[in-house]
């Protein structure tokens, strides 16, 4: 892999992130001890924050093509790449942003997938419904947050179709549905937060991913974080 390699020095297994701004994703990981990393352009340099537990949150703030992430021993690989260029929700506009924004868009999947199979551990790759059906392949999995609600005390019930590509040995955590949700995504108002705030993870599936693919808990889960 191009890029500088990035010194962080290892000691226990690790979880990469890429495009992870919230760090929502890893938080269970963290709270049971696990070292995480979260790569995502928006984080301001580098930053290190300890949680209850013993384990940290290394937030790295630059492009993933340009970043070697530590060679040592993961224990899974997450990625969300920028959804903008590719969500069918924003199909309308494909035309006038022109091919450079979809280029850029399928090199950062390329990247993230490259990133997911070098690290030699169970991945997933996430993006809402997308073009990638079509420039990749179908996703191995949909959900919608509202059906992993019941594993958070947040209020999550709401819909979003969520399609997952993921390695074979990736486990996709069973449901704990809540029987009444809403549409609260798609109707959102436009504002500076906007796709931030329809992009961020939802906290139950990063609960129901923990619990059923870590090797090791150090902790009992905190629901709610």
């Amino acid at each position: 892999m191009d890029g500088d390699c990035e010194k962080i020095k290892i000691k226990r297994k690790t979880v990469l992130s890429l495009f992870d701004h919230s760090t929502n994703m890893v938080r269970p990981w963290a709270n049971a001890g696990y070292r995480c990393i979260c790569v995502d352009t928006q984080h301001d340099g580098r930053e290190t924050q300890s949680v209850e537990g013993g384990g940290e949150i290394i937030t790295v703030g630059t492009d993933i093509r340009a970043y070697l992430p530590p060679r040592t021993e993961y224990e899974i690989v997450f990625a969300f790449p920028p959804c903008t260029n590719l969500a069918v929700s924003g199909a309308r506009w494909f035309k006038q942003k022109g091919l450079t924004g979809l280029a850029d868009a399928i090199e950062l999947v390329e990247q993230a997938r490259k990133t997911c199979e070098w690290a030699d551990a169970p991945w997933m790759i996430e993006n809402p419904v997308s073009t990638l059906s079509t420039y990749w392949q179908e996703p191995d999995y949909t959900f919608h947050p509202y059906q992993y609600a019941g594993y958070t005390d947040q209020d999550e019930a709401y819909s979003k179709k969520t399609c997952l590509w993921t390695s074979d040995d990736f486990v996709m955590p069973p449901t704990d549905a809540v029987e009444e949700y809403d549409d609260r995504i798609h109707k959102m108002p436009p504002s500076e937060d906007r796709n931030r705030n329809r992009s961020e993870t939802p906290m139950g599936f990063a609960h129901a991913v923990f619990q059923a693919n870590a090797e090791d808990r150090v902790v009992p889960l905190a629901y709610g974080e």
